[in-house]
């Protein structure tokens, strides 16, 4: 069986995941036309080889066309105070008017190009599943890309209405220099960039302003179609994305996989401020980034074959983060509502960084089978998704492996799924209530219901109910035991099945015709169940014996 193992040491976002497919050999120019079925505009994906921490690997990333459109320009007239002349201390530059930037001035990556006295820089606000940060991008006076300058020489400070400052340094990555640090909410402050050459200090004073807040004296840049700004009129609720997601013209399966992965986000999300899922509006997963990341996803596993998805035990870091809810500490708070949603245990390690994303976490809920360390895999491919940051304690990617489990070549054909057990130990409950709850569970769906008798503390005669259930309803079977029964409480573990191919047939018996319900494996029959409630029918019909209709049926076959 085709099978792809996660190696999730470093954690997972969207991003990795599908930097990680592609060094897999899904192909970039093939994601992008299955993308275009969902009609949405506003960016372009990138994808390109690159090394973290000597790993070579996919760097993935979508870059939007209008990202942050709430950004204006003003020009800065003003000068730092250090003295304007030749001396050691730096001389400081500002803009005249004819270099003042213009509030149209875009650039590919969405950010506001900013002129300086050698080209463009273009100032972006990228946020990906994570808090936002800034990134820079210089050009030449032609608007050629250029290298960027040393990280060591440019700062930026931001000024918000209250006066308080904060200044972000940069470190280099590839094409562009990102801060260091994350950009905490609201996005509403003068942003003062300072490019330091030589004994020369140039300072640019960018304006920028929320976009549901109209200040005089500002131009206001209306929304690209389609495009998913950060403030609250440009957000998406879990309804829209779901009618953009079946709308379009994508395969029925990523169409399925994708909406299933965002209504994980939805329930987590509201589960979190208190509303139905239908009604959430997202923050950091609503953006068109974190849609073509779903949905890219599930393409890239449909191209891929479909194979069976196993991860390794989910490593989150620790620290920080500021999101939309404010300052959070990591793990997120919907990342662990989709974990312990799923039932997937998370374990800490000392890295100071968020490491497992929203969009990570719902992938793994929905498409990984059990977390677990390789087992009997051998690995045909092996391939890279690659982070942003540089880790401490270990390299910031995704390690994807594809290949054949020897379980499967060297077994059987069975089906495999995963589901959830719930169990607990009974003492005092009436055996009237407990035969109505079982039937009750059964009603509402429970793929199995049983108790067992036990010897409890102080010699008590005791029933182990147990309730097994798919792994989305395992949490309202927990309520209707905890509310229904005299528990005080629900053990539950995750399990993984392996079932016989089942088929249906109709035997003809001398006393009319009979269900039968078939198990195959590898193509032969090994099991065969007349249906019960047919032959008991028949058994009232006719007054043939109910043993005698049913062996009947066994011989027919």
């Amino acid at each position: 069986m085709k099978t792809l193992y996660l190696d999730i040491f470093s954690g997972i976002s969207g991003d990795m995941f599908l930097g990680a497919m592609l060094d897999l050999g899904v192909e970039l120019e093939l994601l992008e036309r299955e993308l275009a079925k969902l009609k949405l505009d506003g960016y372009h994906l990138h994808a390109e080889r690159r090394h973290k921490a000597s790993i070579a690997g996919i760097k993935f990333d979508v870059h939007l066309e209008h990202e942050h459109e709430h950004v204006h320009v003003e020009h800065d007239h003003s000068r730092d105070d250090h003295p304007r002349t030749h001396t050691h201390d730096d001389h400081v530059h500002s803009h005249d008017d004819e270099l003042s930037p213009h509030a149209e001035d875009w650039g590919e990556h969405g950010g506001l190009l900013v002129p300086t006295l050698l080209g463009q820089v273009e100032l972006s606000v990228f946020e990906k599943n994570v808090p936002p940060r800034f990134r820079l991008y210089f050009s030449d006076p032609h608007g050629k890309t250029v290298k960027p300058p040393s990280a060591q020489t440019v700062t930026l400070e931001t000024i918000r209405p209250d006066k308080a400052r904060q200044v972000f340094k940069f470190a280099r990555h590839g094409e562009y220099l990102e801060a260091t640090t994350h950009l905490p909410e609201p996005h509403e402050f003068t942003a003062v960039l300072k490019l330091r050459r030589g004994s020369r200090t140039e300072r640019c004073q960018i304006q920028f302003v929320e976009n549901h807040q109209h200040q005089h004296g500002h131009s206001h840049r209306e929304h690209a179609p389609g495009h998913v700004a950060h403030s609250h009129a440009g957000q998406r609720n879990f309804a829209g994305i779901r009618q953009l997601i079946l709308e379009s013209k994508l395969s029925d399966w990523v169409k399925q996989k994708s909406v299933a992965v965002f209504h994980r986000v939805a329930v987590a999300e509201g589960k979190i401020h208190g509303h139905a899922p239908e009604e959430v509006h997202f923050h950091e997963v609503g953006a068109i980034d974190s849609i073509v990341d779903i949905v890219g996803a599930c393409i890239a596993l449909e191209q891929l074959g479909k194979p069976r998805v196993l991860a390794a035990p989910v490593i989150e870091g620790t620290g920080w983060v500021n999101c939309a809810h404010g300052r959070f500490p990591v793990p997120t708070t919907a990342t662990l509502e989709i974990l312990g949603a799923r039932g997937i245990a998370l374990t800490q390690c000392d890295e100071p960084h968020e490491l497992v994303t929203p969009t990570g976490a719902a992938l793994l809920a929905e498409f990984a089978e059990n977390f677990a360390p390789m087992r009997d895999l051998v690995a045909t491919k092996v391939g890279y998704g690659l982070g942003m940051r540089d880790n401490r304690t270990r390299p910031n990617v995704l390690r994807a492996v594809l290949g054949e489990a020897r379980e499967a070549i060297a077994t059987h054909d069975w089906e495999t799924d995963t589901i959830a057990v719930l169990e607990t130990n009974l003492d005092d409950l009436s055996p009237e209530i407990l035969g109505h709850f079982v039937a009750k569970a059964l009603a509402a769906g429970a793929l199995d219901v049983f108790h067992t008798p036990i010897q409890m503390k102080k010699n008590r005669p005791g029933v182990l109910l147990s309730v097994l259930c798919a792994l989305e309803t395992a949490d309202s079977f927990t309520e209707m035991i905890l509310c229904e029964t005299s528990a005080f409480g629900v053990r539950r573990s995750t399990v993984e099945r392996r079932k016989l191919r089942r088929e249906f047939t109709t035997v003809k018996t001398p006393h009319g015709e009979v269900p039968v319900k078939l198990g195959k494996l590898d193509g032969r029959i090994v099991q065969a169940a007349p249906e019960f409630e047919a032959c008991q029918k028949l058994a009232a019909q006719t007054g043939a014996p109910l043993k005698e209709i049913y062996q009947a049926a066994l011989r027919a076959l």
